[in-house]
């Protein structure tokens, strides 16, 4: 591997606001928001916006989307 080409890996704090849920990793992302973890260190912060905590498909909360619907829809439109 070429020296000194790579962006730095270092630790980060993911934090989904809706699910408030945060979880510390190490990403090349990074962020001008800091926050402090629980071990008292100050890690960069980067608020994304559906994780494991948010999503429907996880939580159990999703939503039946009514595809028959859609596709009666459709031919009446479309004379299929």
């Amino acid at each position: 591997m070429k020296k000194d080409i790579h962006p730095d890996y270092q630790p980060v704090v993911f934090r989904d606001k809706a699910g408030d849920f945060a979880f510390p990793t190490r990403s090349t992302a990074t962020s001008q928001e800091r926050i402090t973890w629980e071990d008292g260190r100050s890690y960069p912060v980067i608020d994304v916006e559906v994780s494991s905590a948010s999503h429907p498909f996880y939580t159990g909360k999703g939503r039946v989307v009514d595809t028959a619907g859609r596709v009666e829809r459709f031919r009446r439109r479309y004379g299929g």
